[in-house]
């Protein structure tokens, strides 16, 4: 898969209190929708990770988004 980031952009994951929370700025939550299309997508079950050493802004908890059929 190449997904494909929308310059500027600032996204983060974070848990509280068992709840998820994702925030982005605009360009952050265009380049996530993208991503989203692109696995929508793929033939069969694939997945995405995201984290802070992987686009997610410094704290952020591990994200994994997966497709199944």
């Amino acid at each position: 898969m190449i997904f494909s980031w929308v310059d500027g952009f600032e996204l983060s994951v974070k848990v509280e209190d068992g709840t998820v929370v994702i925030s982005g700025n605009k360009e952050g939550l265009l380049s996530l929708a993208n991503h989203l299309a692109t696995l929508a997508d793929q033939e069969g079950n694939d997945h995405f990770h995201l984290d802070e050493h992987n686009s997610l802004e410094e704290g952020s908890a591990e994200l994994i988004i997966e497709k199944v059929d």
